[in-house]
């Protein structure tokens, strides 16, 4: 875990109020940091359901194996998160570590164990000592406390040099209902279907079957639009439960998608998930600059996307933003190698609100010291128009520095 906290962290870490049926505790294992919490323990009320997304990598943690299993049913109790160790190409072994972590945990909570969900991040191939978990989960399970969550935000930590936190409370009917949320991430980003690691709760009443979709869909364009490097977790992993507490209080359970009263929380919902996915590149390791990239004019929502992410994953472009270059011809470098309907002399870009290039050449009116100037703000916002239809899509990324390079050659260290 990196010890400086990122510059472009929020000023304030937001205060979560209390999710009704959801209770956290935090502790020490010694899975592989010394000194800090390592493990985090959720209890989640009997009829809580679960909707989640995982990575596309076809390399997956045992972890990632074990909650698609559980999402096959929905239906959740607890939930158990380490860092330090991600459980990932650990074979057998870490199978048997997975179930035996459930177990623990099951015992702790007092329910089954296809009732556990689980998640690991951390090295990639060390062996994970689920033993490690005896007596620790028992005594997180005796202090469970519904308002400490920057704790478990801090527990799942790794690289992350702040917690990532966001919550929104909505009127369901005339009933407020409560969203929270926690994720951590800052390398090896680059989400296919999913997120770092991601856990999001609410007391609405809503139909498993219906909580999948609002998370699939919402996931499109918040944490499957953001990139820190390129790289895909094989840990990636965002759980949503819904314990529908609210329906005590006279909430309506939500059983279609299409009901009206869902539109508000939708909303919040997508918010919510968009607050973390911003928390997640304003975390980027080493990272100094935020960078939104905003691809309009494209043939179709998929192919502005495409040239969306080629820009955010350029080397050259993530590292001339890192120098405070305005060389905006990386940019069209950029679009030109992701292979989607483009035409040079159709082409602008935009640093902010300063053309830089237009009709195959150089704005006539660009001012290098301007757009030089403009490239020290903390934000810096790359606006690419092809002219070739309606075709729009907006892309989260951070620079590239020197301290990335560092952070992830000790990284084993």
């Amino acid at each position: 875990m990196s010890a400086a906290i990122s510059p472009l962290a929020p000023k304030l870490s937001p205060d979560v109020p209390p999710v009704p049926g959801v209770r956290f505790a935090t502790a020490e294992a010694g899975i592989r940091y010394k000194g800090r919490t390592d493990v985090l323990l959720v209890a989640l009320d009997a009829g809580t359901v679960a909707a989640g997304v995982t990575t596309r990598s076809k390399c997956p943690s045992a972890p990632v194996e074990w909650c698609r299993d559980l999402l096959k049913k929905g239906k959740a109790r607890g939930l158990v998160v380490n860092s330090g160790n991600a459980n990932a190409f650990t074979g057998g072994k870490g199978r048997e570590a997975t179930k035996l972590t459930a177990q623990i945990a099951a015992e702790a909570l007092g329910c089954k164990v296809n009732e556990v969900f689980l998640a690991s991040t951390g090295v990639i191939g060390e062996p994970m000592d689920a033993t490690r978990f005896n007596g620790v989960l028992e005594e997180c399970a005796t202090r469970l406390s519904g308002t400490a969550w920057q704790d478990a935000a801090q527990a799942i930590m790794t690289t992350d040099t702040f917690p990532k936190l966001a919550s929104a409370q909505v009127l369901l009917g005339d009933v407020p209902v409560t969203i929270g949320g926690f994720a951590k991430g800052a390398g090896m980003i680059a989400p296919d279907m999913a997120t770092m690691l991601s856990f999001v709760f609410t007391d609405a009443p809503i139909a498993q079957d219906v909580l999948q979709k609002l998370l699939s869909k919402g996931v499109k364009d918040s944490f499957n639009a953001v990139t820190v490097d390129s790289d895909t977790s094989t840990s990636d992993t965002l759980l949503l439960f819904a314990t529908g507490a609210a329906e005590g209080r006279g909430a309506p359970r939500i059983k279609s998608l299409d009901d009206k009263r869902l539109k508000v929380f939708r909303r919040a919902l997508n918010e919510v998930l968009n607050d973390l996915a911003e928390q997640v590149a304003r975390d980027g390791e080493g990272a100094r600059h935020l960078v939104r990239v905003h691809v309009k004019g494209a043939v179709s929502k998929k192919s502005a996307r495409r040239v969306a992410m080629s820009i955010a994953n350029s080397p050259l472009v993530k590292t001339a933003v890192a120098g405070e270059d305005a060389n905006w011809g990386r940019v069209v470098m950029a679009v030109g190698k992701a292979g989607e309907p483009a035409e040079r002399d159709r082409l602008s870009i935009f640093f902010g609100d300063i053309c830089v290039a237009r009709d195959g050449a150089r704005a006539p009116e660009y001012d290098e010291a301007t757009a030089s100037e403009y490239m020290k703000n903390e934000v810096v916002d790359i606006t690419v128009d092809l002219d070739m239809g309606d075709g729009e899509s907006r892309v989260l990324t951070c620079d590239l520095t020197k301290e990335y390079v560092a952070i992830n050659g000790d990284y084993r260290s």
